[in-house]
């Protein structure tokens, strides 16, 4: 038989979950601060900078694509470049695939 002192020695503490589910929380929202300030906040920073050189871009720029195409640009559109990147050699490219603005083109 057991006695009323060991069935209360056996429940669970009364008045102590508040704490510890904070306990648990914490973290979680620490791995979260930790990822915005080392792998979200400077990309979106990259982002900004990268948007900022696409629209300051303009005619008679030196550029490189995404696929590592040197050019210049000799026309502007709404969405996109006519890059010259040889003697009667022109392409049309999305404003996205430009990669970098450079000096000049090797």
């Amino acid at each position: 038989m057991t006695t009323l002192a060991q069935i209360l020695l056996m429940a669970p503490p009364q008045g102590g979950d508040g704490g510890s589910m904070l306990g648990l929380l914490m973290p979680f929202v620490l791995i979260f601060v930790i990822m915005y300030f080392f792998m979200i906040r400077p990309q979106v920073k990259k982002q900004k900078q990268h948007q900022q050189m696409l629209q300051s871009l303009e005619k008679n720029d030196k550029i490189m694509t995404t696929g590592g195409i040197y050019g210049k640009i000799v026309g502007v559109k709404e969405k996109s470049f006519l890059v010259q990147i040889a003697d009667n050699t022109k392409i049309e490219i999305s404003k996205s695939a430009v990669s970098a603005k450079v000096d000049k083109t090797e």
